[in-house]
């Protein structure tokens, strides 16, 4: 299937996953609310890569039917649902249990195939979403207050929640994008989704009262290497990947996420992750990798 490609796909999930590995640790360097590190990071992707690839998308992008203009702009609003979900959850949980928990993408993809795909889902898929469940079990209980009772309002529980929302709307974001991107080309694809979650976390950011202007220079930094690291660099090269090789392949491979972002959190941000968490998080992966292994069988 890649060997149609110009550029080999699997260098493009490498690269992937090396650039969106380092998304967390900018977003806390950013400090900035939430939705405006979404909003921001879309909208700077959405202008360089719109600049970039105009022609294609002047050429391309008029052509789309009814319903493939409204598939793009609902992978748009899943897009943004998922970063305002996981972005949040860093306000909560520790980069660690985060990146864990949304990287169980690969369990819904499977799950959601079916209804998608028309794919059959193996017996061997569904006990890996038992094992990544059990994982997520003990991610949630080492996240747990010091007295040991579940403080929802605010506490790394509520954070490990958005966390695993977040993973929810990346597999309905993967695999919307699996089907657009047979019939558009790399750019003109990313220039729309990325624009329409823009413009989505544009209306989530101002009806929270976030402000968006008169933040710090330092700030603005930040997000411009979040826009073109993480997002036009590494969700694009996942976009690019989607074209060759199926959804669930490039949704597992980008667990190496958490484990890049652990380690860069750890060396800059100075978080260890609790013993059990690092358990479940062993337990997550193990569950995917099953699911992943039925799945390819």
């Amino acid at each position: 299937m890649s060997s149609a490609a110009p550029f080999p796909p699997r260098i493009a999930l490498v690269v992937a996953v090396l650039a969106v590995s380092t998304s967390a640790v900018f977003i806390r360097f950013a400090d900035a609310a939430p939705l405006v590190v979404a909003f921001y990071r879309c909208v700077i992707a959405t202008a360089v890569l719109g600049a970039i690839g105009w022609r294609e998308c002047r050429a391309e992008l008029p052509n789309l039917s009814g319903r493939e203009r409204w598939l793009a702009v609902g992978t748009g609003l899943a897009l943004a649902l998922h970063f305002a979900t996981w972005i949040s959850s860093l306000s909560y949980t520790t980069v660690a249990s985060s990146l864990v928990l949304v990287n169980t993408t690969p369990l819904w993809v499977a799950m959601l195939a079916p209804f998608v795909s028309h794919d059959r889902v193996r017996p061997g898929t569904w006990i890996g979403v038992g094992v990544s469940v059990v994982g997520c079990v003990l991610i949630g209980v080492a996240d747990l207050g010091p007295d040991g009772s579940f403080d929802l309002s605010g506490s790394a529980l509520w954070g490990d929640l958005l966390a695993l929302a977040g993973a929810w709307l990346c597999a309905v974001y993967m695999l919307a994008g699996r089907r657009l991107r047979r019939s558009l080309s790399l750019l003109p694809y990313v220039t729309a989704c990325y624009g329409s979650a823009a413009a989505f976390l544009l209306v989530f950011a101002l009806g929270s009262g976030d402000t968006l202007l008169g933040l710090p220079t330092a700030t603005y930094g930040w997000l411009i290497v979040v826009a073109l690291v993480p997002q036009v660099l590494g969700h694009s090269s996942y976009n690019y990947a989607l074209k060759y090789e199926s959804a669930p392949l490039v949704s597992v491979v980008s667990l190496g996420e958490s484990v890049g972002a652990t380690l860069l959190a750890w060396a800059f941000l100075s978080e260890t992750p609790p013993p059990l968490a690092l358990a479940g998080g062993v337990v997550v992966i193990a569950g995917v990798l099953v699911a992943l292994r039925a799945e390819r069988s």
